[in-house]
């Protein structure tokens, strides 16, 4: 009698976001012909096959191995809200049944997502709606693939951002195996400069992702002053920005990758005359970097069931935030400009259905299977 096949891997159990070797490992495991690890990433990462069933040229037996025994890692949204300026909110449910929101940003020229790491966030910030949430769990190469291989809109996506739920460097296996497969030749062979990762600042998950992948880079920076910076992003205690810094300079952003400081202006806190000759001392020497200038979007109030997981000091708790005018913001910008800092002052989108920058979370939670 045969004995059953086991699983391949059961700490991998979606193939989404697999490469080659990964998937060979797989097929030769179920007994599958050599050349099927070659047909699935075809049918994955070149048709986007929506199941095991659609893949036609695999045998009708080999179709139901690979469904027995491994996952696709591809849903649909589970739900979807609609802005009036035509940003789009989708709720995807993850491979262990937790919840993430990503955001669809059409614009006359472009389409960008903006993908999720992370079911929640434990880096705190201040002024951050997924920081009160938590951090509920890291999300696998398929669920970050997923928000884009499973997105309605995907044929019209010319820009991807990680920049949703989550710190990207605080799961970083999982965000280089998943621009491997975006960008691979083996895979959707999406250029890497179509790609952003946005990070509060870690290090030495920075230092990979500069020298392991070509993706531009967004630095959460909002203060150039570490103590005052940590008042508002917990994780400036442990990482300052001098070294972050020497690290960045180390790169040469004057080519075709580019980097970017976002900024949000907080009225009274990070906008007078020494942040803006602070911004303009760490800008020196980086090239054609450029300061995106934000909005704060205010919190609404939260949910009971979303805790305030940022753990501050008694300092930081007492901080009051308020969102800087327009005006106020473009004074900022103009005496950036008037350095030679590029400053562009980013307009917000989809704050009518909480998708703006800041305001990413949900109340959905873990269900039980079955």
């Amino acid at each position: 009698m045969t004995a059953p096949i086991q699983p391949p891997d059961p700490a991998a159990p979606a193939l989404l976001g697999m490469p080659p070797a990964e998937l060979e490992r797989v097929t030769n495991a179920l007994a599958l012909p050599r050349y099927a690890a070659k047909q699935l990433a075809d049918w994955m990462y070149k048709k986007f096959a929506p199941s095991f069933d659609a893949m036609s040229n695999i045998s009708k037996n080999g179709r139901a191995a690979l469904a027995e025994h491994t996952l696709l890692g591809a849903s649909a949204p589970e739900n979807t809200a609609s802005a009036s300026d035509g940003t789009k909110k989708y709720l995807f449910r993850t491979l262990d049944d937790h919840f993430v929101e990503s955001v669809y940003i059409p614009e006359e020229d472009r389409a960008t997502l903006c993908l999720s790491t992370q079911a929640g966030c434990r880096m705190g910030c201040r002024f951050c709606m997924t920081a009160r949430q938590g951090l509920e769990a890291q999300l696998a190469p398929a669920d970050i693939l997923n928000q884009y291989y499973s997105l309605p809109e995907r044929g019209e996506i010319s820009n991807i951002v990680y920049m949703g739920m989550g710190e990207p460097l605080d799961n970083l296996d999982a965000v280089l195996a998943s621009i491997a497969a975006l960008t691979a030749p083996w895979g959707m062979a999406m250029s890497p400069r179509r790609i952003t990762v946005s990070t509060c600042g870690i290090l030495a998950g920075l230092e990979r992702l500069l020298a392991e992948t070509e993706v531009h880079v967004a630095l959460s920076l909002h203060n150039p002053f570490d103590t005052e910076r940590a008042r508002l992003m917990p994780v400036a205690l442990r990482e300052p920005l001098e070294p972050i810094f020497a690290l960045l300079k180390r790169y040469n952003w004057r080519g075709q990758r580019r980097l970017t400081l976002e900024y949000m202006l907080f009225e009274g806190y990070n906008d007078n005359e020494d942040h803006r000759k602070q911004l303009v001392r760490l800008t020196g020497g980086l090239g054609n970097v450029r300061v995106n200038l934000l909005a704060w979007n205010p919190l609404p109030a939260v949910a009971p069931q979303l805790q305030d997981h940022a753990k501050p000091d008694a300092q930081s708790r007492s901080l009051t935030l308020a969102p800087a005018s327009l005006s106020a913001l473009e004074d900022f910008q103009a005496h950036l400009n008037a350095a030679g800092v590029i400053a562009p002052v980013r307009r917000s989108r989809g704050g009518d259905i909480a998708s703006a920058c800041g305001l990413l979370s949900t109340q959905n939670k873990t269900v039980g299977k079955g």
